[in-house]
């Protein structure tokens, strides 16, 4: 008790020069917590994605798309256990600024492949007898005021025109990371327009949901798949649901390694500015210090006063940025909307804000208490006003 008292009158003797180094950490941590959550999020969809789904889509783009004939073909493989198939769509609700992700898909097949989506049964039944129907996820429906029965227009971008579903259900994810920010409706509702207007882009699909039980043959029933449709017009590359969501963030790795490098920066600076805290701190003390080995103190205790301050300060400042890292993530989340559809601050993050104060604390000591450590008795005392 005695040693905490010491360290906390210590730390706050200069309260202006404590304080505005604790605001510089609190700062730090915030926005170190912050960068790593935009990272977690950008890998959301990898780390939500299943085992036990694999997708099949063109081996030239993604761009390019599938008949619908290649179905029965890819039933029949060996391992598969299920098949459905999706489309995006690109529609604009009421304007560009409100993207969100929409697929035109087979309600029934693509449920039974997605239970993370909870949907309520009556809405699932309601969802899959309406042609016009459609359903979304509850962070979508939250953002819009939406509320099942409502109309939703979309104007068409890739299928021209406006078209206007009817929403049956909403969906809440069954983990954290399940992607709420989707609107889903019936693939046949806009395949029956396209057979009228637009005959030769009909009867196609954009990409293939599978299902296997079988999660470490996924490669083998990949290139099972991919056989079938070897040296065709429309070659398939079938991969895991996680490597498919990888492919989408490999586009913005230099992006992601900037935000990563710039995480780690702000630390360092925070550490320099720290480090000249404790050093111009244990200048001021050096006379203090010298009279403690005068009176017989070891240079070990010297050393666990700087270190139990420089640590004091910088647990302090961890904690408050912790705990302003979650309101701020909250706004963050709010303003991203279906940009960063599961952004939330997760515990490995808060650790690492923690780790990243007590190295900032551990560091910005070590030097100053190195040097306090060796000081000669008489020349510090030479410094007694």
């Amino acid at each position: 008790m005695f040693i905490f008292k010491l360290l906390l009158k210590n730390a706050f003797r200069h309260k202006l020069r404590t304080s505005l180094t604790m605001v510089g950490l609190v700062v730090a941590i915030c926005a170190f917590g912050l960068l790593r959550t935009i990272i977690g999020a950008w890998y959301a969809g990898v780390e939500a994605s299943s085992s036990t789904r694999l997708v099949a889509r063109s081996a030239i783009s993604l761009t390019f798309p599938l008949p619908l004939n290649y179905l029965q073909r890819i039933k029949a493989v060996e391992g598969v256990q299920g098949v459905s198939w999706a489309n995006w769509f690109g529609g604009v609700y009421i304007t560009e600024r409100n993207f969100f992700p929409q697929f035109a898909v087979e309600p029934a097949s693509y449920l039974a492949l997605y239970p993370e989506y909870r949907l309520k049964d009556e809405e699932r039944l309601a969802f899959i007898r309406d042609r016009q129907g459609a359903i979304v996820g509850r962070k979508l429906a939250d953002k819009f005021g939406w509320k099942v029965g409502d109309q939703i227009p979309l104007r068409g971008t890739i299928y021209p025109g406006t078209w206007t579903f009817t929403l049956r259900g909403i969906w809440d994810g069954a983990e954290a990371k399940t992607d709420e920010s989707q609107l889903l409706f019936h693939w046949a509702f806009v395949n029956e327009s396209l057979r009228k207007r637009l005959p030769g882009r009909a009867d196609y699909v954009g990409v293939y949901i599978v299902g296997i039980n079988d999660p470490p043959n996924a490669a083998v029933i990949s290139q099972r798949i991919d056989a079938q449709f070897k040296n065709s017009l429309a070659e398939t590359l079938t991969e895991t649901e996680s490597a498919f969501q990888l492919s989408f963030v490999s586009m913005s790795e230099a992006i992601l390694v900037a935000i990563e490098a710039v995480s780690y920066i702000i630390i360092v600076i925070i550490m320099a500015v720290m480090a000249n805290t404790m050093t111009m701190t244990a200048r001021e003390r050096l006379s203090e210090y010298a009279t403690l080995k005068a009176l017989g103190f070891a240079p070990a205790f010297v050393v666990k006063l700087l270190f139990g301050e420089s640590l004091f300060i910088a647990i302090l400042g961890g904690l408050a940025g912790v705990l302003m890292t979650l309101p701020l993530a909250a706004a963050f989340a709010r303003a991203a909307g279906t940009l960063l559809p599961a952004f939330q601050v997760s515990l490995p993050t808060i650790g690492l804000q923690m780790l990243a104060a007590l190295v900032v604390g551990t560091v910005a000591a070590a030097w100053p208490a190195w040097k306090m450590s060796r000081i000669d008795i008489v020349q510090g005392l030479r410094n007694v006003a």
